[in-house]
């Protein structure tokens, strides 16, 4: 009598693998039909098509419910050869190789379908949307994507899966100083000014002083609110138009606090998520209604940067290197002085960078209803408040800091209100 896996039935097990080479059989015909619409006819057309692909599928199904590994790497290496037959007898003008790699990849998902039928599914569907955006693939490569761009990209993909994975995570004096979280750091700043980029670039020119301040809020709002200011004095650009980008740099500026948590202590979240919403909501609602009512001002896009470049790279390392100095600079205050220094130390931060005072706060530790913390987080924020404010009107003007202030007040407010009720302070 067959042995059987103890607890199911033979007929459990028959339907079982009957559901892997279903499950398989529809991953390759899916692929199948895609490769059929593009094969050609007549002598020159593509090796492969429905059929192929929808038998590759199942025989890597068969092949892995056998559960004889030699067999299923066997018929992995089958099916490269035939790829590689094809690949050389190809004769035309442009042979390419995606028939031939994809057939491959088909055989590979019939053999995980007999491990993990979602993954299956997904990496089939992958595919095949792979496959059928090739002319749009082709375009948004060659045509719409820039040579910075395709520089940028290099790089933040090199930060994020190589150098992030090999940099220790450890604090190097106390709570702070930990090098992975810094590159962290440098990472999201560069991931969102790349976002930040795009939809600049989607939409329409109108709106790119707009989405421009957006972008730059992640790398120095106050030294954003400065650049607009400047247009102003200098008469390139509106009061009310620069004004409203300076409180969209806001925005920037209320969603960084929160990545900063997320990275740097995540139990700040809780006490911070909602705060930051409602200010960012609030700077974003002012700051566009000031965009849109302004007069057409196209010496406005003189404002905007590099069309060429997604993101600042030294300029979210300065971020990232001025985040961790102060840091170790208000944890050494602390050290010092307790929590007058903590105090102390995160209002002196402030003045320069909200982000690199907030972090240092974090950075010592979870908050506590009524603790040093949560007060020096308070005053941080009301401190850049008046440092923006200032910056504003000393660098743009009367005009410039009468269209800022109203907004860039009342968004700050409503996050220390907003902190101050959900820590229970």
């Amino acid at each position: 009598m067959d042995a059987v896996t103890p607890g199911l039935s033979p007929l459990l097990d028959l339907s079982g693998a009957a559901a892997t080479l279903a499950a398989a059989l529809g991953c390759g015909l899916l692929v199948g039909i895609e490769r059929e619409r593009r094969k050609g006819t007549g002598p020159g057309r593509a090796f492969a098509g429905l059929r192929t692909f929808a038998l590759t599928s199942v025989v890597g199904a068969a092949a892995a419910l056998t559960q004889m590994t030699g067999l299923v790497v066997t018929g992995g290496l089958l099916v490269a050869a035939l790829a590689l037959v094809a690949y050389g007898r190809d004769r035309s003008e442009d042979p390419g190789a995606t028939t031939e790699i994809a057939l491959l990849l088909t055989y590979l998902v019939g053999v995980i379908c007999a491990q993990s039928l979602p993954l299956a599914a997904a990496l089939a569907v992958g595919l095949t949307g792979v496959l059928a955006a090739r002319e749009r693939l082709h375009r948004f490569a060659s045509q719409w994507l820039t040579e910075g761009e395709v520089r940028d990209g290099i790089v933040l993909a090199a930060l994020v899966l190589m150098a992030l994975p090999l940099v220790p995570n450890r604090p190097l004096w106390g709570p702070v100083l930990n090098p992975h979280v810094i590159l962290q750091l440098l990472a999201l700043l560069l991931a969102v000014q790349s976002l930040a980029h795009l939809c600049r670039r989607l939409l329409q020119a109108r709106h790119a002083v707009a989405f421009s301040a957006l972008a730059s809020g992640f790398v120095s709002s106050t030294a954003t609110i400065a650049t607009l200011g400047l247009a102003v004095r200098e008469g390139r650009s509106g009061a009310r138009l620069m004004a409203g980008g300076g409180l969209l740099s806001c925005v920037s500026t209320q969603l960084q606090v929160l990545l900063v948590a997320a990275t740097v202590q995540p139990a700040w979240l809780s006490v911070l998520w909602l705060p930051a919403m409602a200010a960012g909501l609030m700077a974003l609602a002012w700051g566009w209604w000031l965009v849109h009512g302004a007069p057409g001002d196209a010496a406005g896009a003189a404002t905007v940067p590099d069309e060429d470049r997604m993101f600042s790279l030294w300029g979210a390392a300065g971020v990232a290197a001025l985040l961790s100095g102060i840091q170790a600079g208000v944890y050494a205050l602390t050290l010092w002085l307790g929590s007058s220094g903590l105090l102390l130390g995160s209002a002196l931060a402030a003045l320069a960078d909200l982000h690199a005072a907030l972090a240092a706060v974090f950075a010592s530790g979870a908050p506590v209803a009524g603790g040093a913390a949560l007060w020096a987080v308070m005053l941080a924020i009301l401190v850049h408040a008046g440092s923006k404010s200032a910056t504003a009107g000393l660098v743009g003007g009367w005009r410039y800091l009468a269209w800022l202030a109203p907004g860039l007040w009342l968004h700050m407010l409503l996050s220390v209100v907003g902190i101050y009720g959900m820590a229970g302070v």
